[in-house]
């Protein structure tokens, strides 16, 4: 199951990040790991996770700020690992967003059996809701409707079938042709610079720099949801 599945580890104890990173990396897992609370939010957004681990008591912005930050850009799994048990923090941590919550000290095999339960289930919600997430990026298969920095497009039928195409596949490479074939259907039998035309009205609504995917072009080949 954790192959390819990246995972963002926010902790400032170290001696807990090495073993974490031992645990997960065994388990087959991509592992990042960040020390505090500002040095998270930058490998968030500059290498998007499929899941985080969230120590709360983090020097700087602590994790619950973390938290809130990470909810308003994007529902990606988080579990809240802390030293607190009381009853308040549990119930905060998780009305604030987060999926689940392990108290220190904990055995890690504990902690990856429930990693793999928080993963099985977003995917299992995702895919039975037709909706893809990336940061500051919903895109609704049941509306139709895409989501970009909290602002809701109505993107023509095309374009979002397009754009929807592409990111349920990031990172793999479409000829002009294969798009045609996957979005317009075997019947058509329009002219490939259609997709060219798509791809860039696409790019005039959504993408900017600061954002850790892009549509992008690959030369002499075709296009693909690239995810940094």
């Amino acid at each position: 199951m954790a192959d390819n599945y990246k995972i963002l580890i926010i902790d400032d104890d170290k001696n807990i990040c090495q073993l974490l990173n031992l645990y997960f990396t065994k388990e087959g897992f991509e592992v990042d790991i960040a020390n505090n609370g500002k040095e998270g939010m930058s490998h968030f957004s500059n290498n998007p996770p499929n899941i985080v681990i969230l120590d709360i008591m983090l020097p700087g912005k602590d994790g619950w700020d973390i938290c809130r930050e990470i909810r308003r850009m994007s529902d990606i799994p988080i579990i809240m690992l802390t030293a607190k048990s009381e009853t308040f923090d549990k119930v905060l941590g998780l009305e604030l967003g987060a999926d689940d919550y392990v108290v220190k000290p904990f055995d890690p095999k504990e902690l990856i059996a429930r990693v793999k339960a928080v993963l099985r289930r977003y995917n299992q919600d995702n895919d039975a809701n037709n909706v893809i997430v990336y940061p500051n990026l919903v895109i609704d298969k049941n509306t139709m409707l895409v989501k970009y920095q909290k602002k809701e497009l109505e993107l023509p039928p095309k374009e979002f079938e397009l754009l929807y195409f592409l990111a349920s596949h990031p990172n793999k490479v479409y000829t002009r042709e294969q798009l045609l074939e996957q979005v317009w259907g075997f019947d058509y039998y329009g002219d490939s610079r259609t997709v060219d035309v798509h791809v860039n009205r696409l790019r005039e609504k959504i993408g900017s720099e600061n954002d850790p995917w892009k549509i992008s072009t690959v030369w002499g080949v075709g296009y693909k949801f690239e995810v940094k």
